[in-house]
């Protein structure tokens, strides 16, 4: 019988009504007196290491976590994390960097609905969690939730209330758990072949700025000061407007001169070239990621995306999660500032995260 350990963090599992709305109540040990079932199938040990609605779930929990997951590695077959759903997909990032080459399933779960409460899907999500670690053929960080098995890098929260929470996002999903029966599609455990390698650095100086119409490079500046790296969200495949900030003259004018023309507010626009000019000056990083969900990026397909990289050189997201390419960067600036370094931790493919790879011939 496998020998499990539980760890409970809180979230909507975990949560009862209050005046003011869910709050975590429901300890680790409690949540187990809801699945009874469990017990005919593994042996349970459980653990509290914080009490958090997963809004408050950062950078310095998911350490807490990757280190209490190493101490007990020795002890136990499989790990099984009760989380909120809100910030659970960039836990399970995050942890798929923190521990890596884990042979042991660490599964992360959680529910739309507290356990509590006669109609919810927190219990069942939990003992496919249970099962599933029970499985000689799971291995790694995973998300177990709705009836899935989504590798911890390719998670996304994509509905705010249903029971189908997540999607598995540019990568199949693992597996499907219904009526008791694991039915996997990859079955990859043998690939693990390097010992199990923890790390204890992250950066957290790490911003995501998403673009919008209209927007110029300002942001960044103000940026500088604060921040390592600066994830940029941009449109489609990726670009980055290059208007030119010109002051005053006529539209047909500035036409004529061969630019592309912004017609400026009370201050003139920033270029965002000048800006990230500025900020890689510093040593920082500048990383390109999409708006959209599916499929990626690829700044070589437009002249706005082309440009820029050309010039700069810009590490992009291609088909990562939002979640995985923000975890990402924080776990490789936490092990090198030095550039090249990071750009080779970045592009190594690590925890199914990364499909296509400029380091793969």
């Amino acid at each position: 019988m496998k020998h499990i350990l539980l760890i409970a963090t809180g979230g909507t599992i975990a949560s009862k009504y209050t005046k003011d709305g869910l709050s975590p109540a429901i300890t680790a040990q409690e949540l187990l007196t809801y699945i009874p079932a469990a017990g005919a199938f593994c042996r349970i040990e459980t653990v509290q290491p914080f009490f958090l609605d997963s809004t408050n779930v950062g950078p310095d929990q998911w350490l807490i976590l990757s280190d209490l997951i190493e101490k007990k590695y020795d002890h136990y077959d499989g790990f099984v994390i009760c989380h909120g759903t809100d910030t659970m997909a960039y836990t399970a990032a995050a942890l798929s960097y923190l521990v890596q080459n884990s042979r042991k399933p660490i599964v992360i779960t959680g529910a739309q609905k507290p356990i509590d409460l006669a109609v919810t899907d927190a219990r069942t999500n939990l003992l496919d969690s249970l099962r599933f670690v029970c499985d000689e053929r799971a291995c790694g960080v995973n998300i177990v939730f709705g009836g899935q098995v989504i590798a911890g890098t390719r998670a996304k929260k994509e509905r705010s209330k249903s029971y189908n929470a997540f999607s598995s996002i540019n990568y199949p999903t693992i597996a499907v758990i219904q009526d008791d029966r694991i039915a996997f599609y990859i079955d990859d455990k043998f690939m693990i072949t390097r010992p199990l390698k923890v790390y204890h650095k992250l950066d957290r100086r790490v911003m995501l700025h998403k673009l919008i119409p209209g927007e110029d490079g300002s942001l960044i500046d103000l940026m500088r000061s604060r921040t390592d790296a600066v994830i940029i969200e941009s449109f489609g495949v990726g670009g980055l407007p290059n208007c030119t900030p010109a002051q005053g003259g006529t539209l047909p004018d500035a036409q004529a001169e061969g630019g592309t023309v912004c017609v400026p507010g009370e201050d003139a626009p920033v270029s965002y070239a000048d800006a990230i000019s500025r900020y890689i000056a510093d040593g920082k990083q500048v990383i390109m990621a999409t708006q959209v969900v599916h499929e990626g990026s690829d700044m070589s397909v437009y002249e706005v995306g082309k440009t820029m990289k050309s010039r700069f050189d810009l590490p992009e997201s291609y088909d990562m999660t939002l979640e995985a390419c923000v975890t990402k960067t924080m776990w490789a600036l936490g092990q090198t500032k030095d550039a090249d370094k990071f750009r080779e931790l970045f592009y190594t493919p690590i925890g199914r995260d990364l499909l296509f790879s400029p380091l793969r011939p």
